[in-house]
């Protein structure tokens, strides 16, 4: 049985959003198209209150794409995005979002964020998408969407570990690329037996 998750694909991820992947909009046609080739579809939704955490804005002194320490680890700070209510949290108005079986909502603790549709950044508090897939007999993945390099990476070596099969169709995403981020992540993925098709 074949799951297909799509990350993120929401306003504040693509053009003209708080925190635009170049060329997010781009793959939004070509994930539609693939949504009936699957038994399961989710969608992951970042979903963040106002004031989060990882917001540069609630740092004093602080700048978008500065590091800090949290407790749970490093973490980049980002731009207000994706927050709750807001049009920019919204999925992009072309994706087929109708079409998923399930949508997982991420981010909404204030003081840890989450990358991965899987674990919070502590990486251990769950999402529960698991467990859905487990009960539902998925057992191969296939990973879409936005960014490539931060939640899509995140998401694809969480559910490797978790024992799925897991590709990432990597012409079905797109990429912040902070400083070699892009380079690391597909390196991380490929080591944590994740399979990269274009």
């Amino acid at each position: 049985m074949q799951g297909l998750i799509i990350i993120d694909v929401q306003n504040d991820f693509c053009p003209g959003g708080s925190l635009a992947v170049p060329g997010g909009d781009e793959i939004v046609a070509p994930i539609n198209a693939l949504m009936a080739g699957f038994d399961a579809v989710v969608l992951t939704q970042d979903w963040h209150p106002a004031g989060h955490s990882s917001f540069a804005s609630s740092h004093d002194g602080k700048a978008a794409f500065d590091l800090v320490e949290m407790p749970y680890g490093p973490q980049v700070l980002w731009p207000d995005h994706c927050v709750q209510g807001t049009g920019g949290a919204s999925f992009h108005d072309d994706l087929n979002a109708n079409a998923s079986d399930l949508i997982i909502r991420k981010g909404f603790r204030p003081q840890v964020d989450s990358y991965s549709a899987f674990f919070e950044n502590d990486h251990k508090t769950s999402t529960g998408l698991e467990g859905y897939l487990r009960t539902r007999g998925i057992t191969q993945l296939t990973l879409v969407g936005l960014a490539l390099d931060f939640c899509v990476n995140y998401s694809a070596i969480d559910a490797a570990k978790l024992g799925f099969d897991v590709t990432v169709r990597t012409g079905l995403c797109r990429a912040i690329d902070l400083d070699g981020s892009l380079v690391t992540a597909l390196s991380d993925m490929k080591d944590a037996g994740v399979q990269l098709v274009e």
